[in-house]
């Protein structure tokens, strides 16, 4: 089969030519591809209604799409457009009939989403997922590695039939609609696929995998270690390699890799390459290539961006987008400066507020960092906490202090007249000092933001430390049924969600407080 390996090899390497498109020319490809997706839509009920053939005829299209056309959140369109898309009626936003409806993790809200998965969505995740396998060309991997399975972690495929449409988790989605070729290659198989129940799944897998060669893996990072831990027990081995010796390639998204990445190293016995995606049910945004060190835009295939300064002109305390919101095109952005996305796909989003933050770490190559999402945050009093700060955080505290902190959550709460936040600190394995961590969690949040820093000294008063063991972020996320490889403890707890995981900790008497 090295032959096989080797036409493979061979094929990435001359694919290589797919490029991205760079800036200055990133706003001209972008406006071609509004242009677009523009004309497929004129006919559709949402085209007619903000009159996308007008629109086409404008001299500059980009600006006038900006003018006439309103931004939304879910609420807002599925109220007034997929909520017609569902009840099986077609050509609403996008031509046709949308068969696919993907149910969202639910990260921010309690509640899933239902987001439409139209078939040029499909293939356009198909063939973005495509380029950063092509991207592999720019490492040296042997040529049988082309020739080992891929397992892909995700939530159940199993679909389930709702009115006129089908609805589930989009891994099910994509899976529905997979190349038969490409089973060949797939793992875990369609059986161990469909299994909705989480740890059944898990099992399964830890039971079949000395029996596979996998050289790719892809999922989010916490359930990978959940995997390897069950599978390196079961079988009485110090590291994954010696069960798959030939993992070369981890793909891994949905949250930062950054709290996990001392932990993860454990369960290796060898370096292996991490690329990071950015795919959401809305699309796929970007993707690391393999000779970067972030992740690109991917601006010529499915989506059309807009950008919105994260800041309080245009979001209100709790995260949500107010009227008459200041929009960017991506040729205006600034790097290192904080933005929410708009949308506009393929699939019938149109100027669609996807819920997450990115910061532009180098305009010219449309690279970026997700920093966060605009209700996962913390500003009690002027702090300007973002996802990104914490993350980063948590990372140097781990590595000060050589634990491994595999999950947290914070909260910000009332304390003594003023402020403070609450952090819920998940530690693996040996006992950790909250009052340790407390202080260098604390000292590492100032180093990284300012504001924070400031206002320590002012109307945040202190910083309060539970540590918990992992196992019960896991068993809170059971209970709500979120457990899953779809989903991702929220790391900011405001609300319900707050007071629901507050009730949860006090049935549990392992809380160490600082």
């Amino acid at each position: 089969m090295a032959f096989v390996g080797t036409i493979l090899q061979e094929v990435v390497r001359l694919r290589k030519t797919m490029q991205f498109a760079k800036s200055p020319y990133a706003h001209f490809t972008q406006e071609k591809y509004l242009q677009k997706l523009l004309d497929t839509a004129k006919t559709t009920s949402f085209g007619k209604t903000y009159g996308f053939n007008k629109l086409l005829k404008t001299k500059n299209v980009r600006k006038y799409f900006s003018q006439n056309i309103p931004a939304y959140h879910y609420d807002k369109i599925n109220n007034e457009w997929w909520g017609y898309a569902q009840q099986g009626k077609e050509n609403v936003c996008w031509p046709g009939k949308i068969n696919y409806f993907a149910l969202t993790s639910g990260t921010s809200e309690a509640s899933s989403k239902k987001v439409p998965v139209s078939i040029e969505m499909i293939k356009a995740m198909r063939k973005t997922s495509m380029r950063q396998v092509y991207s592999l060309s720019q490492i040296k991997l042997p040529p049988k590695f082309y020739e080992k399975s891929s397992l892909m972690l995700g939530g159940s495929t199993a679909l389930s039939k709702t009115g006129h449409y089908l609805e589930g988790d989009l891994s099910g989605i994509l899976q529905a609609n997979l190349p038969m070729w490409a089973h060949m290659f797939y793992k875990p198989g369609k059986e161990i696929a469909l299994e909705k129940d989480w740890n059944k799944k898990l099992n399964q897998i830890m039971l079949d995998a000395n029996e596979w060669d996998i050289g790719l893996i892809a999922g989010v990072p916490a359930w990978y270690q959940l995997l390897f831990e069950k599978i390196t027990e079961h079988y009485q081995v110090e590291n994954i390699h010696q069960i798959w010796p030939n993992l070369n390639v981890f793909i891994h998204g949905g949250v930062s890799f950054q709290p996990y990445k001392n932990s993860f190293a454990k369960y290796l016995g060898k370096e292996i390459t991490y690329l990071e995606t950015y795919l959401a049910s809305e699309g796929f945004l970007a993707y690391q290539d393999a000779g970067c060190k972030h992740m690109k835009l991917v601006l010529d295939n499915g989506i059309y961006f807009e950008f919105v300064p994260f800041n309080n002109l245009n979001f209100d305390e709790e995260g949500q987008l107010k009227e008459l919101p200041e929009i960017v095109p991506i040729e205006d952005v600034e790097e290192y400066k904080d933005y929410a996305i708009l949308i506009s796909t393929c699939a019938g989003a149109w100027r669609y507020l996807i819920g997450d933050t990115i910061q532009f770490v180098s305009k010219s190559n449309n690279e970026i960092i997700i920093t966060g999402r605009t209700k996962m945050f913390l500003n009690l009093c002027g702090e300007h906490l973002t996802v990104d700060n914490m993350n980063k955080a948590i990372r140097l505290t781990g590595e000060e202090l050589g634990i491994y902190i595999n999950e947290y959550s914070v909260c910000g709460v009332p304390y003594k007249g003023f402020f403070a936040h609450h952090w819920y600190i998940g530690i693996e394995g040996a006992y950790a000092n909250p009052l340790q961590i407390k202080e260098v969690l604390d000292k590492n949040l100032k180093k990284l933001n300012d504001d924070y820093s400031t206002e320590r000294s002012a109307a945040l008063k202190d910083v309060l430390v539970d540590v918990l063991p992992i196992k019960i972020f896991y068993e809170w996320m059971d209970k709500n049924g979120k457990f899953g490889a779809q989903n991702k403890f929220p790391r900011v707890l405001k609300n319900d969600r707050l007071k629901d995981w507050q009730n949860f900790i006090k049935n549990h008497l392992l809380i160490t407080h600082a």
